[in-house]
This record gives structure tokens, sequence and C-alpha cells, in this order.
């Protein structure tokens, strides 16, 4: 007899739900709690429940009344992994924790939540970008950004993903970055503008960021305007090793070259490729949004080698004109080294991608 009970009580806990969620996407918050309050009462380990319950106090902008919940449905949830079998889905309660506690003003308790989310969540874009998110209004820094970009990178095709990394960025005053990432966010998800006007919890992220932006967006100049993915960032980078640390490495063999000949001339020859040399790079560079303020502290952090073969690639013309002022061949054997190995170490780790 309880087994014929089993799915009809599942069911009306179900149905409790849905209703739930229907009076929250339509702004009916009160009436939302009522329905969620029914479906606990009925089943009080459902982590869907009290996560919901968690995220309509915070569309209704009642942060207190939704960290209990959402304290409750974290308890729930990491009792359920005890379960053998169960695999709960835990990022969702800790970031609507995360949330609550911004919303109270509880800083440092909430960037702590914000690292264990980054924690458990390497590889799953949700955890990611709602962990820069908390982290962006909790302690924004390098690893709010760095979060954000791996959100990026693991679902470009996200428009939250770019939302929240122009957030993050906007925050840091990187602007270049930010505007970029709103225009991307925008290309995926047109809608994005008025999202700042949206009702619901299913919605709720995607409305503080929305409005986290146009904050920044009123005082500095962010428009809607489609321009390339960060594909683009990527592949202009690579552009810039290749070519430049190319032409480094054919300059500074010449100028070794003439310098068995002449060392006057070949000096000479160093001023003028270096000045070449130095123009070039910067043409390339200067494709690269925010690269010396951003994308080098991201790649660094995130791929050393193609952080360091940049930083090897824009210093070969200042070693080039190192060797017009002192005239000793080190300078010559530096920029063919550093910039041999950039070279190489790009073309072996991203093949033809890098040509």
């Amino acid at each position: 007899m309880s087994s014929d009970a089993a799915p009809d009580y599942q069911a009306s806990a179900d149905d409790y739900l849905q209703r739930a969620d229907l009076m929250a996407e339509l702004g009916r918050y009160d009436d939302a709690v009522t329905e969620l309050g029914f479906a606990i009462t009925l089943d009080q380990a459902s982590v869907r429940a009290w996560t919901m319950l968690a995220r309509t106090h915070l569309a209704a902008e009642r942060p207190e009344e939704a960290l209990a919940a959402a304290d409750t449905a974290t308890a729930v949830s990491t009792a359920t992994a005890a379960v053998p079998g169960a695999a709960p889905d835990w990022a969702p309660p800790l970031v609507a924790r995360g949330i609550a506690l911004v919303e109270l003003r509880r800083f440092r308790e909430a960037a702590e939540v914000a690292d264990e989310i980054l924690g458990r969540g390497p590889a799953d874009a949700y955890a990611q970008r709602s962990a820069a998110g908390i982290l962006a209004d909790a302690r924004n820094g390098q690893p709010a950004l760095n979060a954000a970009w791996r959100a990026v990178e693991l679902a470009p095709q996200e428009s939250q993903a770019h939302l929240v990394l122009g957030m993050v960025a906007a925050r840091l005053n990187l602007f270049d970055l930010a505007e970029r990432a709103y225009q991307e966010a925008l290309r995926l998800d047109p809608t994005l503008d008025t999202a700042g006007d949206d009702v619901g919890q299913s919605r709720l992220e995607r409305r503080r960021y929305a409005r986290a932006l146009e904050e920044v967006a009123a005082t500095v100049s962010i428009q809607p305007v489609r321009v390339d993915s960060y594909r683009s960032v990527a592949e202009s980078v690579l552009r810039l090793v290749t070519y430049g640390a190319g032409y480094s490495i054919t300059a500074a063999v010449l100028v070794a070259f003439m310098a068995a000949a002449s060392g006057g001339a070949s000096r000479a020859w160093a001023a003028l490729l270096a000045i070449v040399g130095g123009v070039l790079v910067w043409r390339f560079a200067s494709k690269v949004p925010g690269l010396t303020r951003t994308v080098l502290p991201t790649l660094m952090s995130q791929d050393r080698v193609l952080g360091l073969s940049v930083y090897a690639t824009l210093a070969a013309p200042a070693f080039l004109l190192l060797y017009t002022l002192v005239g000793t061949p080190w300078p010559l054997v530096l920029t063919i080294v550093a910039t041999a190995v950039a070279e190489l170490a790009v073309l072996r780790r991203y093949g033809p991608a890098a040509r």
C-alpha cells in the first residue's frame, strides 16, 4: 500500500513546486512562498524546494528569509550527498546563500562561499560564473576576473557568462573588456538590454548582472553593438606572437651576420630594424583590447606558456635597440633565444591555429 502512495506523494509535491514557479514568474512572490510551504511540508528533504524558496525570497528582496532557506537547502544537499547513488545539485543552494550574504552585506562570508563554489566546480560554467558574480560584490579582484574568464571559456555560447565577465571587468575599471563582454552577451541574447526589468526567481542572476552592468553603463560608454567574439582576442594574441617573434628572430640573425663584417653598420641596422619591429609589434598588440591590463594578467594565471611568449615578443625590439647602445652580442642572443622559444612554444601548443 505504501508503494502505491509514493507516486501520489511525489506528484503532489511537484504540483506545488510548479505552481510556485508560475507564481514567482508572475511576480506574485507571497503566493509562491505559500505554495512552496506546502511542497516542503510534503517533502522536507527537497533541495529543489528549499532552493526555490531562497531564490523567491531574494527576488522579493527579503535576504534574511532567503539566507535561512538557503542554509537549509545547503544542509539538505550535504546530507543527500552522503546517500549512496545520490547526485544532488550542490551549486544552486550555495549560490543562493552567497547572494543572500551579499545582500546582507556580509561580504567576508559571501567571499568564502564563492571560494567554496570555485573549489567544488572548476569545470562547471554555472558555478564559475555564479562565484564570479558573488566575488564581484564581495571582494572584486583578479579571482573574480579569472572565474568570469573561466566561465566564458567553459560556455562561450551562454550569454550570462559574457554578462558576468562584463560586470566584473566594469567594476575593475576595465571598460574596454566590459564593453566587448556586454556586446557579445547581447549578440547571444538580444533581450538582455531589458533584463533589468525581469521578474521571477529563475531569472534572478540574469537580472542582477544586467542591473549591475547598467549602473556602469550609465557613467561610461558601453554600447550594444555587435563585435567579434572572444575567439578573435585569442587569434590576435597568437598572431602577435607568431609574426612579432618571427620578425624579431629574422632581424636579430641578420644583424648578427652583419656584425661580423662591420660593427657600426650592424648597430645602425639594428636601430632601424628595432624601430620597424616596434611598430609591427605595436600594431598587432593594439588589436588585442586590454592586452597589458587584462589579457596578460589572465594569461599568466591560466596559460603561462602563452603569457610568457607574449612578454618575450613585446621585449624583442627593446633587446635589438639595446644592442645599438652597448654593441655587445648578448642583446642579440637574448632576442634570438627568447623569441625562438616563444615561437616554438606557441606553434607546438597551438599548431595550425597559431599560423
